[in-house]
């Protein structure tokens, strides 16, 4: 699927259930900078980011080529969407104090998209990239994710890739941060840091089959839904607390890089 495409007939659900990012982790993006702010917000989806970085006092451009997810979001004073993409926003030329990606770095093309990083932000401009990550050694967290890789990808080969992917060994993760690492140094990114945060976001049952809604590889046909109402049920009965509420856990990972003040080559 085109990944423009990808979460079409899914807005709602992911404006209204996926998870924040902690204020720790939007506290060290903002560190040492003062307003005003000019940011770029890429793959904005339906403004999260944008607005807990409005909070602070800062303009967000939110990048947003998806117009279901542009027209779910919530509207904020300080928050203006724009209907382009990572590798070609349309943003001046050495123009924005801080570009933010938050859960979409991955669906960009990275050589063009991190060129473009570079060409509109100002020279000593910052660079936010964040994900956020389900924590493996959470025992509900890890049931949660194997149930719906299990309902979403029958071939076992597809649901291992997938679980390499979004539950990362200490080994995967050195390999991205070092692939990572040397794409930024190559368009004269330097001082690359990343942090980790923890966070925790807490859901009924509701909430939970909405959050599973959200993601664009869930099938959303009937019978993948039922069995996945159903599974997420019985989860909930087995991890819920006196509320029935659940909490999915998370690392937040932030990688962090400052724009040189040599300008790349066009």
């Amino acid at each position: 699927m085109n990944s423009l495409e990808r979460f079409c007939n899914r807005a709602t659900d992911y404006a209204k259930y996926r998870p924040s990012y902690p204020a720790t982790a939007i506290d060290r993006i903002l560190e040492g900078l003062n307003n005003p702010l000019v940011a770029a917000d890429i793959g904005a989806g339906t403004g999260i980011s944008s607005r807990l970085l409005a909070e602070h006092g800062v303009r967000v451009l939110a990048i947003e080529p998806n117009a279901d997810m542009r027209q779910a979001a919530a509207p904020h004073p300080l928050v203006e969407f724009f209907d382009s993409t990572a590798e070609k926003t349309g943003i001046a030329k050495a123009s924005i104090d801080l570009v933010t990606c938050f859960q979409s770095f991955h669906w960009f093309d990275r050589q063009p998209t991190v060129a473009e990083f570079r060409r509109i932000l100002k020279p000593g401009g910052r660079l936010a990239l964040v994900w956020n990550q389900d924590d493996a050694s959470d025992k509900f967290t890890v049931d949660c994710t194997r149930l719906i890789f299990r309902l979403s990808f029958p071939n076992p080969l597809d649901r291992l890739v997938k679980k390499v992917i979004l539950l990362p060994s200490k080994l995967v993760q050195s390999w991205y941060d070092w692939q990572l690492f040397r794409l930024l140094r190559s368009y004269n990114f330097a001082s690359i840091r990343s942090y980790e945060f923890a966070y925790k976001q807490e859901l009924d049952l509701s909430g939970l089959i909405g959050l599973a809604r959200s993601q664009s590889f869930v099938p959303l046909s009937e019978s993948v839904q039922q069995r996945l109402v159903s599974g997420l049920g019985k989860l909930c009965d087995r991890y819920g607390d006196e509320n029935s509420k659940v909490s999915l856990v998370y690392k937040t990972i932030v990688y962090i890089a400052q724009a040189s003040e040599r300008l790349q080559k066009e």
